[in-house]
C-alpha cells in the first residue's frame, strides 16, 4: 500500500475547487495517515486561467481539457465543481463511463439528474459522492446514508441557503428593507450579482429534493417541490412575527405521511424556541425527526471555499479508501420508485396573513364571514388602524387547514371591494 498514490483530477477551479485543492495540499500528511496512501491532485481543469483568484494553482496542474482529465487512465478520482447541468452532466457521465468514482458539490445536477447518474454508477461499480451539494460543511447526507439509515425518517426541516438566512437575519436585527440588505450581501460576496437562485428559493429547492430522496427512498421530481422566495418579506412582517413570538426563516421542509411526501421551500414563521430559530447569518442547519433518533440537528457553515471544500475532501477520502480496498462505498441509490408528491393545495398548515383594508365599520366581520364560509378557522387577529390613506392593517393567524381553503377564501375576499392589498401570506411551522 505504501507505494500506491491515489490521483485526483478536479474539474473547475472556482471557490470550491480551489478550497478542495488547498485542503488536500495543506493537510496532505494527515490525509495520507487516515487514508493509507497519499491523495494527490494531479490535474485541475478550467476554461479560464486568466481570471483573478484568491489562490494559486501550480502551472503543471493546469489544463483546459476537462474531458481529457476524465479519460486519463492515471487519474483515479474525478471531482466536479463546475456547477450547472450542461457540461457538468456530460463530464460526470464520461468519468463514470471510464470507471472512475466521482465526487461532486453540484446540487442542481444531483437534484435533476441524480437518478440517472447513480444508475450509471451502479452499472459501472463506481462511487458517486455528493456531500458538498447540501449544507456546506454539514455532514447531513452522510448522516442520512449511515448514522440514521435504520430510522424511519418522518420529517426534515432545514435552513439550507446562507444568503437568504443572512438577509433575513440582518432585516430582523436592523429593521432594514430586503433590497438594501441584498445589495449589502452582494457587496460582501454573500450573494451573487444575479441572486435569483438564492432569494427565490431555487437553491434550497434543489437541496431539499436531494435530502427527501435519500431520507424517504423515493426519487423526487424537483419541479414538483413547491417553492417561494423571500423577496416579499418585509420588516413589517418580521416585527409582527416577533410580537407573536416567532422569527421568519426560509425553510426547506420534507415530510412523509400516508404514502405521500411533502416537499416545499418557503418563508415561515418559526417559534423562537425552535432550535432552528437561533441559526443566524450565513450558517445552515438541518433538523431531522426519526422514529428512533427522535430529534437531531446538524449546524455549520453552509458555503465558502473551505467549508464546502471540507465536505468534498471527505468524499474524496472515502473514495480513496475504497480504491485501496478494491471496494465500493455503498449501494449508489436505494430509491424504490418515484415519489408521490402532495400538491401544495392539500398541505395542511397554519398561516399568517397581512392585509390592508378600508378603515371603516364592518370590514373585520365581512372578512371573517368569508373565512368561515371557506372552512378557514381564525386563531388570532391583530388590527392596526390609520396606517395611511384611510387604511387599517389586519394580521390574521389561521388554525391549521388545507392551503386550498385559504387560497379560495383570499380570492373571494379580494373581490369584496374593501381590501386594498394582501401584502403577504406566510406559513407557520410549529
Amino acid at each position: 500500500m505504501a507505494d500506491r498514490v491515489v490521483k485526483v483530477g478536479i474539474l473547475g477551479c472556482g471557490i470550491v475547487g480551489g478550497g478542495l485543492h488547498e485542503l488536500l495540499t495543506r493537510n496532505a500528511e494527515a490525509i495520507e495517515r487516515r487514508t493509507g496512501a497519499p491523495v494527490v491532485v494531479v490535474a485541475i481543469s478550467d476554461v479560464d486561467w486568466e481570471r483573478e483568484r484568491d489562490f494559486d494553482v501550480p502551472t503543471e496542474l493546469r489544463t483546459t481539457d476537462s474531458f481529457a482529465v476524465c479519460a486519463d487512465p492515471e487519474i483515479d478520482i474525478i471531482v466536479e465543481t463546475i456547477g450547472g447541468i450542461g457540461v457538468a452532466r456530460d463530464l460526470v457521465m464520461a468519468a463514470i463511463e471510464n470507471g472512475k468514482p466521482v465526487c461532486t458539490s453540484n446540487k442542481e445536477l444531483m437534484a435533476k439528474f441524480g437518478g440517472e447518474i447513480l444508475d450509471a454508477a451502479r452499472d459501472k461499480g463506481v462511487d458517486v459522492q455528493f456531500e458538498g451539494a447540501v449544507g456546506g460543511v454539514i455532514p447531513i447526507i452522510r448522516s442520512l446514508h449511515e448514522s440514521l439509515e435504520a430510522n424511519e425518517i418522518r420529517r426534515i426541516i432545514g435552513i439550507v441557503n446562507g444568503t437568504t438566512n443572512y438577509i433575513l437575519t440582518k432585516m430582523s436585527q436592523e429593521g432594514s428593507e430586503f433590497a438594501d440588505v441584498l445589495a449589502e450581501a452582494q457587496r460582501l460576496g454573500y450573494a451573487e450579482q444575479d441572486p435569483t437562485a438564492d432569494v427565490e428559493g431555487i437553491d434550497a429547492q434543489n437541496k431539499i429534493a436531494i435530502l427527501a430522496a435519500i431520507a424517504f427512498g423515493r426519487r423526487i421530481n424537483v419541479d414538483e417541490v413547491y417553492r417561494e422566495g423571500i423577496s416579499a418579506t418585509s420588516p413589517i412582517d418580521i416585527e409582527y412575527a416577533r410580537r407573536m413570538g416567532y422569527v421568519i426563516k426560509l425553510l426547506a421542509i420534507a415530510t412523509q405521511d400516508k404514502g405521500q411526501i411533502e416537499a416545499r421551500v418557503h418563508p415561515a414563521l418559526l417559534p423562537m424556541g425552535h432550535p432552528l430559530a437561533s441559526v443566524d447569518g450565513v450558517f445552515n442547519a438541518v433538523f431531522v425527526q426519526g422514529d428512533a433518533c427522535d430529534d437531531v440537528m446538524l449546524y455549520g457553515r453552509g458555503a465558502g471555499a473551505l467549508p464546502t471544500g471540507s465536505a468534498v475532501a471527505g468524499d474524496v477520502i472515502d473514495c480513496a479508501r475504497n480504491i485501496l480496498k478494491g471496494a465500493q462505498a455503498r449501494v449508489p441509490c436505494t430509491c424504490v420508485g418515484q415519489a408521490n408528491i402532495r400538491p401544495m393545495d392539500e398541505v395542511v398548515s397554519k398561516n399568517y396573513v397581512r392585509m390592508r383594508v378600508r378603515d371603516k365599520p364592518g370590514v373585520l366581520g365581512s372578512i371573517a364571514t368569508i373565512l368561515g364560509q371557506e372552512g378557514v378557522s381564525i386563531e388570532s387577529v391583530i388590527q392596526e388602524a390609520n396606517v395611511g390613506d384611510d387604511l387599517a392593517e389586519i394580521v390574521w393567524v389561521m388554525h391549521p387547514g388545507p392551503q386550498k381553503h385559504l387560497r379560495t377564501a383570499l380570492e373571494a375576499i379580494q373581490h369584496l371591494g374593501i381590501v386594498d392589498s394582501i401584502p403577504n401570506v406566510i406559513r407557520v411551522v410549529e
